[in-house]
């Protein structure tokens, strides 16, 4: 399983699995995939804002036209007066905003309503009816100035219809663009003017607004679908709606479909004709915004514009559009670059583009080709990352995502072009990414079989700390306390003797693969294998502050890990009907300074210790038959560990050696020294030494024999050898005295 996953060709699988998936996630445009392509499209309206025209005046119902003229709504006939000085300033469209859905209840007829029948009130009652109505007088100017253009708004509440859009405002689009009638954004409901100004008007549009999921608004409808029954109409926006005013009144509103030859690469699939104006837009008739900053210095006081008071030519030519900005009547939105702006500065937006020409544009083609060009290159990388270094792949890689973005920023100055650069960037810098996480699994797999492989002769420890510090790969070394170990197996020769080369080789291995396990698992080296033998120590090449400790835990659980490689040796000579030669391993402990580093030649060396620390510690383990014990440990060693259970056993010349060294056994841990059984054996086992060194023989025998006793009871028959040795040497002394110099050192003739 370990190589599937570092093959070579199971990662173009994953990456050619993970490139489909980055497909079918654009294929799903999913909302997080809009938004990011929207911040970038976004952007790049904040870094580079449309330049607004003076071809627009917005007309603000404003708080000084509130403070002058009272609370709106107003009587029609103050909007009257509005529109017949902004006529006469030579206003040409004047385009409202508002929606008057009610009839003005200011107005002389609705007042007459309101006053009793009785007697003293008729001559009131004659006088209201001899005033004209409002809504009259305001149709009247409307009619009168013959560019004014009203608004309806759609409704999410089917019933708050009460009447229908004016039936002049229809949109018949040509037989080959009728499919509009089913992919234009449907209207629930419509809430329009009264049919007095309706009628009036030189125009009747409708305005709402789609925002995307963020809550900003990015594209306008042109064209909204309302239906009624089984008949579906086409209804203008009211920027349309003024633009065809501005044109001509009596201009119409012509809808095609482009025909293949007529349609350009890059060109939308429908064109709307106004006159002089020609909009090009999608099946969806949404129109995509680009944004001018706000525009506070061309709203002007309404009030100012009743009374006259405002320099004719700020008005003269241009198009017009009333709205209201007061607080609580005002109409707030948001776009790219603002926040919060008056709905009003929506259609002036459209209005300025058309008249500008400035269109952007996001053809399907353009969609489709960013898909290609994903594919394309993320396949590429896919291929090419195996043969190229991560830092060539990386500067490719930004490459890419670099030209990409630049290549949108400048389709959208140069050619109003929406190209997404998010989600190309954002699939090449992904499979990037994994690419290069997988051409690293794939080396560090190949740097760990070299490194294992390397690590059968050095200590993993020492390999890391070769990764760290190449220079360490040299020749040299330094002074410190190691606790040094030698293992052996006993009887080698008898067990090789009975069995082929091949079992001989497979027991090797299953003897030292644990011991060597053992050692590296708590922090140990392995210096070298001796056939039967294995060196090891501890507290370098890391510092190991409990190495001694370390080392004498590894001892005992050597001495488990013999179990079930003496069960297999068992069962397989009952299999072959003999009597199984089991393991057992003598092993050697001691601690002091050593020579530890990088020894032999420049062109052959190893990590290696020497020292009389270690050539004791050999010592003690070829000691260990002789005494009949696992494990022998030195004097500095069993001060590191005064807790654990190791009992003394001898004063020890060994080979070599002029100083004695007082030895010990390693028979448990802490938990096992602790015991009041194992206290109680070592009373009677020191008394035993201390008689013995003292040359009293006789109380070195019976203290002999309560040790004996006590180490049955502690350790079972572990320690018989030892103290039939100890029994023979108090034997031959009794009978044969010794010196008066007599120091209780026994001197050691082999090694």
């Amino acid at each position: 399983m370990g190589k599937l996953f570092t093959n070579r060709w199971v990662h173009t699988i994953l990456l050619l699995m993970l490139l489909g998936s980055i497909l079918h996630v654009r294929m799903m445009d999913y909302d997080w995939i809009k938004s990011l392509r929207n911040i970038a499209f976004d952007t790049y309206n904040t870094v580079r804002p449309r330049e607004k025209t003076d071809q627009v005046v917005i007309i603000d119902i404003d708080e000084e036209s509130l403070l002058a003229e009272g609370q709106f709504p107003w009587p029609r006939t103050k909007l009257a007066k509005l529109v017949d000085n902004l006529h006469n300033m030579g206003a040409k469209v004047i385009t409202f905003d508002i929606v008057f859905a009610e009839d003005d209840k200011a107005s002389p007829r609705w007042v007459i309503q309101h006053i009793p029948d009785a007697p003293e009130h008729m001559t009131t009652k004659e006088f209201f009816n001899t005033l004209p109505d409002y809504d009259e007088l305001f149709s009247e100017s409307i009619k009168a100035s013959g560019n004014v253009v009203t608004g309806f708004i759609w409704s999410n509440d089917r019933k708050a219809t009460r009447r229908k859009p004016h039936e002049s405002q229809k949109i018949r689009p040509a037989k080959n663009a009728l499919d509009l009638k089913e992919t234009v954004s449907n209207i629930p409901g419509v809430t329009t003017n009264i049919p007095i100004l309706s009628k009036a008007a030189a125009g009747n549009g409708l305005f709402g607004v789609s925002p995307d999921v963020d809550g900003i608004i990015r594209a306008v409808p042109l064209l909204f679908r309302y239906d009624e029954g089984e008949e579906t109409t086409l209804y203008p926006s009211l920027a349309v709606e003024t633009l065809r005013v501005y044109d001509n009144p009596k201009t119409l509103i012509q809808i095609r479909k482009l025909k293949p030859e007529e349609a350009g690469p890059l060109d939308p699939p429908y064109k709307m004709q106004i006159g002089q104006f020609e909009i090009p837009f999608d099946e969806t008739g949404l129109f995509y915004g680009y944004f001018s900053k706000q525009r506070p210095d061309d709203y002007i006081s309404a009030t100012k514009v009743i009374h006259n008071k405002i320099d004719p030519e700020q008005i003269k030519d241009k198009i017009v559009i009333i709205g209201t900005g007061a607080e609580g009547l005002r109409d707030i939105r948001s776009t790219p670059l603002d926040l919060y702006i008056p709905g009003v500065e929506l259609h002036v937006n459209v209005i300025e583009q058309v008249l500008t020409g400035q269109y952007l544009l996001r053809p399907q083609l353009i969609e489709g080709l960013e898909l290609v060009f994903t594919v394309a290159v993320c396949f590429m990388i896919i291929m090419v990352s195996p043969f190229i270094s991560a830092v060539i792949l990386s500067a490719l890689t930004a490459t890419l995502i670099l030209v990409i973005s630049y290549g949108s920023y400048i389709s959208f100055i140069e050619r109003g072009l929406l190209i997404d650069p998010v989600y190309p960037s954002l699939a090449i810098l992904i499979i990037f990414v994994l690419s290069s996480l997988l051409s690293y699994i794939r080396s560090e797999a190949d740097r760990r079989q070299i490194k294992g492989a390397f690590g059968l002769y050095v200590s993993p420890d020492f390999m890391a700390e070769l990764t760290k510090d190449p220079d360490k790969l040299k020749l040299g070394g330094e002074v410190k306390d190691l606790t040094v170990m030698f293992t052996d197996i006993r009887s080698f020769t008898t067990i090789s003797e009975s069995l082929t080369p091949e079992e001989l080789i497979q027991l090797m291995n299953d003897f030292l693969t644990p011991m060597s396990n053992l050692v590296m698992e708590n922090r140990g080296t392995i210096d070298k294998y001796m056939g039967d033998a294995m060196m090891a120590f501890w507290n370098a090449p890391l510092d190991d502050a409990d190495h001694a400790r370390h080392a004498c835990e590894v001892a005992l659980k050597m001495n488990e890990a013999l179990v079930p490689i003496n069960e297999m040796v068992r069962a397989k000579a009952e299999k072959e009907g003999r009597e199984p030669i089991l393991l057992n391993a003598g092993i050697g402990i001691n601690t002091g300074p050593c020579s530890v580093g990088n020894m032999g030649s420049k062109q052959r060396f190893a990590y290696s210790a020497l020292g009389d620390a270690v050539n004791l510690a050999s010592r003690l383990e070829g000691q260990t038959k002789e005494y009949g014990v696992s494990i022998l440990i030195g004097e500095d060693t069993r001060k590191a560990v005064s807790d654990f259970a190791a009992p003394e056993l001898d004063l020890l010349r060994v080979k070599g050696k002029t100083k004695p060294v007082k030895i010990y056994t390693l028979l448990g841990d802490a938990d096992m020294a602790s015991r009041a059984d194992y206290q109680g054996w070592m009373k009677a086992h020191n008394a035993m030494l201390a008689a013995y060194r003292v040359a009293d023989m006789g109380c070195a025998a019976q203290d002999l024999k309560d040790a004996r006793e006590g180490a049955r009871t502690v350790t079972g028959a572990a320690l018989d050898h030892y103290y039939d040795m100890y029994a023979d040497r108090i034997a031959a002394l009794t009978k044969n005295p010794p010196s008066d110099d007599w120091d209780g050192v026994f001197v050691a003739t082999s090694k």
